[in-house]
């Protein structure tokens, strides 16, 4: 596998990137590059592109021109990427606003699976990684339990647990705090904060802007599919150069 052997270079590289869905022009132009250990938090109303920027990063979506480079493994358009979109997949980690957990095997069944079938480790060492996961994220009780058995927020830190156990070099966030009530939020929030400090590079999309601030190293706001402004966060909520950027603001921080 091609990596980045220089720790300034991109992880991420994307230029003029367009999607479409149908005659919707989804994302416009897009260019945006992301370094080892930055956390890029994401946001903007719904409906304006944020999923499915870092959806084209992993080829879950695919986009009609540009370029997107991922950590050196080149995703082509149209979906003609091949095996660099495998290795890819296997070096970036995805957390999604659904859980998306097996319901029919345990939390560690749930958290060994891939890093047995994918990485082809012993199950021993996929179980000593996973209980040592699970510990991070605070679940380490809940190991042999089914995914029906725990809160919203538990299954969130499990689905996080299973995105880290494959030793991703990024992590993706699609407004995973979006499907909990809101006294779940903070414990998954508490988890990401932790992974921010230890240096994971992560890019995240949320409406949770107060995490937005505190954690992020640049903050992109995105309007009708083109990236209107990017800041460091105490530019953005304080001092938002976009017109678009400040009445976006407006309405969500007004309560």
């Amino acid at each position: 596998m091609t990596q980045n052997t220089n720790a300034t270079a991109p992880i991420v590289r994307m230029e003029k990137v367009n999607k479409h869905f149908g005659s919707l022009h989804v994302l416009k132009e897009i260019d945006l590059a992301v370094t080892p250990g930055e956390v890029v938090v994401i946001i903007g109303a719904s409906g304006s592109g944020k999923s499915t920027l870092i959806r084209c990063i992993n080829g879950l979506e695919e986009f009609q021109s540009g370029h997107i480079e991922v950590d050196g493994n080149e995703l082509l358009p149209d979906g003609k990427s091949g095996r660099a979109l495998q290795r890819i997949r296997t070096e970036v980690g995805m957390v999604f606003q659904q859980f998306n957990l097996f319901p029919h095997i345990s939390v560690l069944e749930n958290v060994i699976l891939a890093p047995m079938k994918v990485r082809g480790w012993s199950r021993a060492d996929a179980v000593e990684t996973a209980e040592r996961l699970l510990e991070r994220v605070g679940i380490s009780d809940q190991a042999r339990k089914y995914p029906s058995q725990l809160s919203g927020g538990q299954q969130q830190r499990v689905a996080l647990a299973r995105a880290l156990a494959m030793e991703p070099r990024l992590m993706l966030f699609d407004e995973p705090t979006s499907a909990l009530d809101p006294e779940m939020i903070g414990e998954v929030l508490d988890a990401m904060r932790e992974l921010a400090r230890e240096g994971m590079t992560m890019i995240i999309v949320t409406h949770e802007m107060g995490f937005a601030r505190e954690v992020a190293d640049r903050v992109i706001y995105i309007h009708k599919g083109e990236i209107a402004e990017q800041a460091p966060p105490e530019k953005i909520f304080d001092r938002p150069a976009d017109e678009r950027t400040r009445s976006f603001l407006a309405r969500v921080l007004k309560h």
